[in-house]
């Protein structure tokens, strides 16, 4: 926010500011704070909430805290540690204790700021990090317990005994962690991402920004101003002023209406810019529909911006300070700056009889508020001795006490403040009554976001405060966030930064003149800490205090960095936006250094929370992630098939029938049906590429372990692929098509990373090579028809012409063959069941008919299509490796398959296989395991150790990698990796679960259970 700006209400009355009547009709009675005039409010639309239970009104154009306010509340939460009583101490998003629970059941959302929250109608908020009641906080004897908790207690406290660190030390901390209380339901609301490009992006509706957007959308910018209040205007809405001659309300409103009369100027509000990213990316939350209780149909809650802009100008204003000293913490301490906001922009009298205490000449506002309200100043302490010049006549008329000194503590009853104390500069103290106490160290430039590619700020004297250093490229600051305080300034600074980003943006058209505005001295003299009895507090969510920065210095913690974590300053929600400079300033003082010596810690983003909900946008449930569809995919929904996500693809993984209890059940029935008679499985989704040209055949055999260059046209092969290393990567067949046309298949799970290794061998390693490549995964269906029978469905659907015996139709065979209606369809026969199969391919327009025609044509034959779990089923009974052997670890001879690595050409990872690790003795092999209990259920992960061993890793062997119930053996049987296995067959091992706290006995066996000589396959 910046510094200068419009209170929107002429002066009231003293005798009438706080009148039970509004606008000539009665005003609910809870509204016991609230001025019978003025404001921003629409008084014409009240609105009910309930805070703890208690229901209370408020009018549209409330924050949830300015009601609060209004209705006399000053009790609103409890601290992090301590569990002090807090209440509200801002007006805006740096807020660090008035945070609440909003809403209730899946919509409950913790840790809200009050400041922030706009009022709604119904709006149910309660307060939190309380038992049993707000007022009445139990673990609130945390304070009698401050000697213990103070910084880094935790790390010297829970030591001993050792044994009670799980038991009851870590419990105890995180039952006593957190502030509030997540919904344990799923969100029913929803979020959106969205992306913008701009010229200039300015960030910060108040007086500079305004200002910026003005000169550069006349000049022709394309132009983003974003503001996370829900309207324009900053401080201009708080503290009045004069711009151009007219009220500032009047020149708000002219410069609204001009900026939304320019095409080429969008204004953003309630959209907070938390990030500032490369090459001029920036990200902002825009809240769309949290002000309303429930979003409307087909509506977001919460957006996130991607904005790409040439140019920025970040008018983010400045924050205020407090200052440090006992019980600033009190419910009633307010910033002198939200004390202005509620009582000129809300309507809403914080207190009946306010005091003061400031260090500079802006504080003093205040006092001009508070008597235009009709309140009462109980006096004013500024450590300076007297009132600025241009509030001597406002302090004489008014007759305003000014005290010497400083506060050194807060008295205080159940809600708040009831009377303060003040320390002179001779030591004498004298208590004041009043109920509330308005407080101003200074103004903080908001620097985060001109810090976060790790600029560092620079100190600044004249206002004790720093101010931006080396910004992001494209990145300037104007106004009060690069510490120009007055309106005046602030104006013409924005007006300055618009021009300059718009004509490095190539926009040269007439910016027009800066608005004037009278340029108000701005004095400060920097008081960090009053010293007295008490806990004075520097972060007020975190409860971190003056003694604890100093113990850190004590403690050898002096470097910032350090002092934040050891002391968690500046850790909280609000990343210390009112607490760090003072942290700094605390430890300056103790280490003998100055403030810029003491330097900041690192900014990163984001600048406010973030909801994970809106960073996750629509990519959640079923739309976490982007979804493929197999060409039989409708088809198999109508057959009730129970789908699996593999990858991005939604695979069958079985189809069960009426009457049928479990998967099991429905998975056994498929295996069957396929060993005994035919069924068909839709595996559209292996990776399908073309490669094609003269040296196609070559290619293949640099990225393949066995040869293909010599492969009959006609002819399909199994080929493996390594990595560099020497590590398996993949495994397919692939198919001989032309002279100079295969046709490779992938592993599902691998399709993408294959293209992409083919590609870079195809471009990097050997771009001399005459191949080209065609990823034809989406343009193909294909199917795997497998079973005793296949052949007789087969000759249903194709052209009785085709030759499909064993003499006609080799295993191993490829070619095109003519479907019964004259589609030509890709006929390859594979088998990775063990049965006799082939895998036919259409184009993917025809698989779901294709699938129903394999149905109608199968019915005599008893057809049944199968899912994945069957699949699996089988490739286990068959000894076929897959992804759990195919795991980034194991070789080619681990995997059974060494013999196929050729001696004679090279080929990636030949030379890295050989090492000598690769080729130990004791390497971890596939094999077979079964139970020695054929009905002791299998499990994979489970560890293999030798029989009569205590397990451990000492003693582990192997694992267990994939498992399954084999119909045809009725047991449990598996595949697992095994230290020389394969020398090992029929030896009884000690299969270790402490997942499941299963032990028992299983054989290592040969890995093909099913058909080992390989008969049905090639009947």
């Amino acid at each position: 926010m910046t510094m200068s700006g419009y209170s929107g209400s002429e002066p009231l009355s003293r005798t009438a500011a706080l009148d039970a009547n509004a606008s000539g009709r009665a005003a609910p009675v809870s509204q016991s704070h609230r001025l019978r005039s003025g404001g921003l409010i629409d008084r014409q639309s009240p609105l009910q909430f309930s805070f703890d239970g208690k229901t209370m009104t408020g009018y549209a154009g409330d924050t949830l805290a300015s009601a609060l306010v209004a209705n006399g509340v000053k009790l609103v939460a409890r601290s992090f540690k301590y569990h002090r009583p807090r209440g509200i101490m801002t007006a805006g998003s740096e807020e660090p204790s008035a945070l609440v629970e909003m809403r209730t059941g899946a919509r409950r959302e913790p840790n809200t700021r009050a400041t922030t929250a706009e009022l709604y109608d119904r709006l149910m908020a309660n307060s939190q990090n309380r038992w049993p009641s707000l007022r009445r906080d139990f673990m609130s004897i945390n304070s009698l317990l401050a000697p213990i908790f103070v910084a880094g207690f935790y790390y010297k406290t829970f030591m001993w005994p050792a044994k009670f660190w799980e038991t009851v030390y870590e419990p105890m901390i995180r039952r006593a962690a957190g502030l509030g209380k997540s919904a344990e339901l799923p969100d029913p609301d929803h979020y959106d991402k969205a992306w913008a490009h701009c010229d200039v992006l300015v960030v910060g509706g108040g007086s500079a920004g305004l200002s910026a957007a003005l000169a550069a959308g006349r000049a022709g910018a394309r132009v983003i101003l974003c503001e996370e209040d829900s309207r324009v205007g900053g401080r201009l809405l708080s503290d009045g002023g004069d711009i151009d001659g007219m009220h500032a309300a009047d020149w708000l409103r002219r410069a609204t209406d001009e900026l939304a009369s320019l095409p080429n100027v969008r204004v953003m509000t309630r959209t907070a810019l938390f990030g500032v990213y490369d090459g001029g990316v920036y990200a902002a939350l825009e809240r769309v529909n949290d002000h309303v209780a429930v979003p409307g149909p087909h509506q977001v809650r919460q957006r996130v911006w991607r904005i790409v802009a040439r140019r920025s100008v970040v008018t983010a204003g400045a924050i205020e300070r407090p200052i440090v000293f006992p019980g600033n913490d009190r419910p009633g301490v307010m910033m002198a700056s939200a004390v202005r906001t509620y009582v000129n922009r809300f309507a809403a009298m914080p207190g009946r009889r306010v005091a003061l205490f400031t260090n500079n000449d802006d504080g003093w506002r205040t006092v001009e508020a508070i008597q235009r309200a009709g309140g009462e100043i109980a006096a004013v302490v500024d450590p300076r001795g007297r009132a600025p010049a241009k509030y001597q006549a406002v302090a004489g008329l008014r007759d305003v006490r000014v005290l010497t000194g400083g506060v050194s503590d807060v008295k205080r009853g159940v809600d708040g403040v009831r009377s303060i104390v003040v320390t002179g500069r001779n030591g004498l103290t004298q208590q004041i009554e009043a109920d509330c106490l308005a407080v101003s160290g200074g103004w903080n430039p908001n620097v985060g976001l001109s810090c976060f590619h790790r600029g560092k700020p620079v100190w600044r004297d004249a206002i004790a405060a720093f101010v931006p250093g080396d910004a992001p490229r494209g990145m300037t600051t104007a106004g009060a966030a690069n510490g120009e305080f007055s309106l005046g300034a602030c104006l013409r600074d924005g007006h300055a930064a618009g021009v300059a980003a718009a004509a490095e943006c190539g926009a040269a058209g007439n910016a027009g003149e800066a608005a004037e505005a009278c340029d108000d001295i701005y004095a400060i003299s920097p008081l960090w800490q009053v010293k007295a009895k008490g806990k004075a507090f520097v972060d007020f969510q975190h409860d971190v205090t003056a003694s604890d920065v100093t113990l850190a210095q004590r403690e050898g913690f002096e470097s910032v960095e350090h002092l934040k974590r050891y002391t968690t300053l500046g850790m909280a929600t609000d990343q210390g936006k009112t607490s760090n400079v003072n942290g700094l300033a605390i430890m300056a003082e103790a280490t003998g250094r100055t403030i810029p010596e003491t330097g900041t810690t690192i900014y990163r983003p984001p600048y406010a929370p973030v909801a994970i909900g809106a960073l996750a946008g629509h990519h959640r449930d079923e739309n976490f992630h982007a979804w493929r569809l197999t060409p039989s995919h409708h088809w198999a929904a109508e057959l009730g098939a129970v789908f699996v996500d593999t990858g991005l693809w939604k695979r069958a993984q079985w189809y069960p029938k009426p009457g049928e209890k479990d998967w099991l059940e429905s998975v056994t029935r498929e295996v069957l049906s396929v060993r005994n008679s035919v069924g068909f499985c839709d595996v559209s989704t292996l990776g399908k590429v073309d490669v094609l040209g003269p040296d196609a055949g070559t290619f293949l055999d640099r990225v393949y372990i066995n040869t293909f260059s010599s492969l009959a046209v006609g002819k399909a092969r199994y080929g493996l692929m390594l990595r560099e290393d020497g590590i398996v990567m993949d495994d397919g067949t692939t198919s001989r098509l032309a002279e100079d046309h295969y046709f490779l298949t992938t592993t599902t799970a691998k399709a993408g990373p294959v293209m992409q290794h083919l590609e870079f061998c195809r471009q990097v390693l050997w771009p001399d090579l005459d191949v080209q490549l065609t990823s034809a995964t989406d343009q193909w269906a294909q199917f795997s028809i497998a079973g005793p029978k296949t052949r007789d469905l087969l000759q249903a659907v194709i052209e009785p012409s085709e030759d499909l015996s064993n003499e006609g139709f080799p295993f191993m065979g490829a070619r095109e063959v003519k479907l019964r209606g004259g589609i030509v369809a890709r006929l390859f026969r594979i088998s990775f069941s063990g049965e006799m199969a082939f895998e036919m391919s259409v184009p993917a327009c025809y698989g779901e008919a294709l699938a129903r025609n394999l149905m109608i044509a199968g019915k005599p034959f008893g057809v049944t299509p199968y899912g994945t779990e069957a699949l699996g089923v089988m490739r286990i009974e068959k000894g076929h490796v897959a992804g759990p052997e195919l795991n980034g670890t194991t070789t080619a001879d681990d995997l059974g398959l060494g013999k196929m690595m050729s001696k004679k050409k090279d080929f990636i990872g030949r030379v890295m296989a050989g090492r000598e690790a690769l080729t130990a003795p004791n390497r971890q092999v596939v094999v077979g395991v079964k139970p020695v209990d054929p009905v002791r259920r299998l499990r994979s992960g489970a560890h293999v150790v030798p029989k009569g061993v205590i397990p451990g890793p000492e003693t582990d062997q192997g694992y267990v990698t994939s498992v399954c119930f084999s119909p045809v053996l009725a047991q449990w049987i598996g595949l697992a990796l095994v230290e020389r296995g394969r020398g090992r067959f029929g030896e009884i091992v000690r299969i270790h679960d402490p997942l499941r706290s299963e032990d028992y006995e299983a054989e290592i066996c040969n890995p093909v259970f099913y058909d080992p000589e390989g008969v049905r396959q090639r009947g």
